[in-house]
């Protein structure tokens, strides 16, 4: 019999409840491992979606394959040799580009005034004898597109720093035990750059909740945890770390960082927000002012510049010379409306249907165990 290596299911979407997610995810796992253990086969890579889709992706699903053999030479590079891919970059946006509320602000402005003052004192002031690793540990926390990576850049900028953007893609590996190298190597980069490290989807490393059903995928997500953990402590430098699902964090965590929460924009904000996004060459009617797209809430800085593009494109569809207000007001509303009814789609479940689901998945789990011990 062959032995099955460890196996990982990504793709079911973050709103799908955790307790269905892990019953599709144990049926999966369960006929894929069979699968290898009656075949000859080492390694699969199996598509579940639409005909049309799996043909899309069966061009990119070759190239893979192609690299197959590369990714696996660098399965043995040392967390310093894998340092070296990673680079950091001039950040893309300024502070003064930035649009927040004045608490996001203040916050961000504390976090730089610390940056700028670590030399006086922890070394003038003699405070490195008891913290030999002094750094700034932010996590950036709220809806998507309230502008988190867009704070990143502008802090980066502030202080006068490249940036170094990872996200939980780049570190994930296929292959256990390569996903905790490719963390320490990100912090290793970032330290010999003198780079801010920007971190996204960072609740998908620091989940406190079950990814995986599998024991092998949890013991490498649970590595990637720990390991991160300890970089953090060891880390001289800048750090922060950005979600949409802080309520998913491990607690170990939360202690460990300065967190600023990202609202959506209140009406001054989004006043500022349209004004920068209407370029003054754009047609536009009189009647378009930022006064009066601002009084339309529960937009952030992304439904916005949609908006304008959206708008933009349809009246130029359509001919006509100039936008008027009211094409604004479909397209931002066009936008709420679409947001809304993903949302609905994936309502939460009442506390009896989470009850009943977990039951099935324990038994479906129970009944499983008991076929492979068969």
């Amino acid at each position: 019999m062959n032995q099955v290596p460890s196996l990982f299911v990504n793709g079911i979407p973050n709103q799908v409840p955790e307790t269905a997610a892990a019953l599709c995810r144990s049926r999966l796992l369960n006929a894929v491992t069979k699968l290898l253990e009656e075949t000859d086969i080492e390694n699969v890579q199996i598509l579940v979606g639409t005909k049309s889709e799996i043909q899309r992706n069966s061009q990119k699903i070759s190239a893979e394959s192609s690299d197959y053999t590369d990714k696996k030479s660098d399965y043995n590079l040392s967390p310093e040799e894998r340092a070296k891919k990673y680079k950091a970059s001039k950040p893309l946006f300024t502070f003064e580009q930035l649009v927040v509320t004045k608490e996001v602000e203040e916050d961000l402005l504390l976090a730089v005034d610390l940056i700028q003052l670590e030399s006086k004192v922890f070394d003038e002031w003699g405070l490195r004898q008891i913290e030999p690793f002094p750094r700034t540990a932010l996590n950036f926390h709220g809806k998507p597109g309230t502008g988190k990576t867009l704070a990143a850049h502008a802090i980066a900028s502030k202080i006068n720093r490249p940036i170094l953007v990872a996200s939980y893609a780049q570190i994930e590996s296929m292959y256990h035990g390569e996903g905790p190298k490719n963390v320490e190597a990100i912090f290793m980069a970032a330290e010999r750059e003198n780079a801010l490290l920007f971190i996204d989807e960072a609740d998908s490393l620091l989940s406190k909740r079950l990814t995986n059903v599998n024991q092998g995928s949890e013991q490498a997500i649970n590595s990637m945890r720990s390991q991160l953990l300890i970089c953090l402590e060891r880390f001289r430098g800048v750090v922060i770390f950005s979600t949409n699902l802080v309520q998913n964090y491990d607690k170990a965590f939360e202690t460990r960082v300065r967190h600023v929460n990202f609202p959506m924009p209140d009406e001054i904000c989004r006043q500022k927000i349209w004004g920068k996004h209407l370029p003054d060459k754009m047609p536009k009617a009189k009647d378009v002012l930022v006064e009066e797209l601002a009084k339309v809430d529960d937009v952030c800085g992304r439904d916005i510049k949609n908006a304008v593009i959206d708008a933009a494109m349809r009246v130029a569809r359509q001919g006509k010379k100039q936008i008027e207000l009211d094409d604004f007001f479909k397209s931002i509303e066009g936008i709420k409306k679409s947001r809304i009814n993903v949302d609905s789609e994936f309502k939460s479940l009442t506390p009896e249907e989470n009850k009943q689901i977990s039951e099935k998945v324990k038994a479906a789990i129970a009944r499983e165990g008991n076929c492979d011990e068969e």
